[in-house]
């Protein structure tokens, strides 16, 4: 029993936090350890996906990566881009693609929860975070 009430404490946390940062963090800037993303893409399934995700995020799951990278139209070999997943994995091997293509400015933000709690909300038109 204790062990369900645990886990359903750590999904309220975590639901509670993507909310606020849904609410806050996406309509302005946001800083993950100093980089600025202009695009976040979450490389889980459609399903992990709709089951919750960070605002702003682009689904693009990783084995479709790199068919589907150019339909972005704005994203240039120079835009800076968050990569997650559920767990860092799938992540790591979007970037790995994503590098191999030419694009320089990308990172390995890892899983989810753990990047929830590392992305910082920046003031609007700051140049620092």
């Amino acid at each position: 029993m204790f062990e369900f009430q645990e886990k359903s404490m750590r999904t309220m946390a975590r639901f509670l936090l993507l909310t606020a940062l849904s609410v806050s963090a996406f309509a302005a800037d946001v800083s993950y350890k100093g980089f600025r993303p202009d695009f976040i893409i979450d490389v889980r399934t459609p399903a992990e996906f709709a089951a919750g995700h960070i605002d702003g995020a682009i689904n693009i799951p990783v084995d479709q990566i790199e068919g589907k990278i150019s339909t972005l139209k704005e994203l240039k070999p120079g835009s800076p881009v968050l990569l997650y997943c559920r767990s860092g994995r799938r992540s790591a091997i979007a970037a790995s693609i994503l590098g191999a293509r030419g694009y320089q400015q990308v990172v390995d933000g890892g899983g989810m929860d753990s990047l929830v709690h590392a992305i910082k909300v920046c003031q609007k038109g700051s140049k620092t975070c």
